[in-house]
């Protein structure tokens, strides 16, 4: 999430395709890059609107932030890794364009904006308002670590009384809710009516509802399986120890967490995540997200909110 968002003249994407083209109905979109500047342009053959983007948004797929008449909007088409080109910005398939604005992009809520820049930056959202004045690109450690510049400061003057809260002190059930500030509390997408596979990008949403959830076990909480600090890992294996501190391997003497209703996997040995925390692909997304709604798997079965 350090890298979640990026000025044009940083971004690699658009260094390695300084110009992407894409065509929807009467509207063809062109992206392209020079220099440091990258401009997002919509015609319909007889009127054009041409913008500079401000921010791109996502690690690997990316949309788009403009400024339009003094508004934001998300870009209507996006970039995505897995066809190494562009599409409609996911969630926006539904929109059918009448003008060359509704063309360009969706404009963004207040609420959205500062959501979206809350949550990617670090010191945008101020006493509640945006504040892009004081925004840093990126997660720093004072985004989840309140306090930490001001301990650099005074840990340069050799005072250290002044450690920000450790968040691994907290309990399973509340660093779920902490990371599920940007990630999405189980309450959050409740309210939000989040249903069908969109919600499998909401992980502590996922999590808790996970039958082995235990919101006071720390083995089953957001920071026992990942570093915050490193990137995501991507190997299956990497994950089994893990799993087996509570769910003893089948070669292995049950576990008192084993006899206590966590039985060992009588399918493998291995690669627990593969089965029992699927891939979910997002519909015309062109993504794939971990479910983190742990579970025995059934062929066929209908996606479970």
């Amino acid at each position: 999430m350090g890298r979640a968002i990026e000025l044009p003249g940083e971004n690699p994407t658009f260094k390695a395709h300084p110009k992407m083209t894409f065509r929807r109905g009467a509207y063809a979109y062109l992206v392209e890059t020079v220099g440091d500047k990258t401009t997002y342009t919509v015609t319909d053959g007889t009127n054009t609107l041409s913008l500079p983007i401000r921010w791109s948004f996502g690690v690997g797929g990316q949309t788009w932030i403009l400024e339009y008449q003094g508004n934001l909007y998300d870009s209507l088409v996006s970039y995505y890794p897995a066809i190494d080109g562009l599409d409609i910005t996911m969630g926006d398939e539904r929109i059918t364009p009448h003008t060359l604005e509704e063309a360009m992009g969706r404009e963004l809520k207040q609420g959205e904006t500062k959501a979206c820049f809350g949550c990617h930056a670090t010191n945008a959202v101020i006493d509640r308002k945006l504040t892009l004045e004081s925004m840093q690109l990126g997660v720093t450690c004072e985004h989840c670590h309140v306090g930490a510049n001001a301990h650099l400061l005074d840990a340069l003057q050799g005072e250290f009384a002044s450690v920000p809260p450790k968040l691994r002190k907290l309990s399973t059930e509340d660093i779920s809710n902490f990371c599920g500030q940007c990630h999405r509390t189980w309450e959050a997408v409740l309210r939000g009516h989040f249903e069908g596979e969109i919600n499998v990008r909401f992980q502590p949403y996922r999590l808790a509802n996970s039958k082995c959830f235990d919101g006071a076990d720390p083995r089953i909480s957001c920071l026992a399986c990942h570093d915050p600090h490193q990137d995501v890992v991507r190997q299956d294996s990497s994950y089994d120890p893990k799993c087996l501190n509570c769910h003893a391997a089948s070669t292995q003497p049950a576990s008192a967490a084993a006899r206590a209703g966590a039985p060992p996997c009588p399918v493998a040995k291995a690669n627990c995540v593969s089965c029992h925390m699927p891939k979910v692909n997002l519909p015309g997304g062109h993504l794939a997200f971990t479910d983190h709604q742990i579970r025995v798997v059934k062929p066929g079965e209908p996606y479970p909110n």
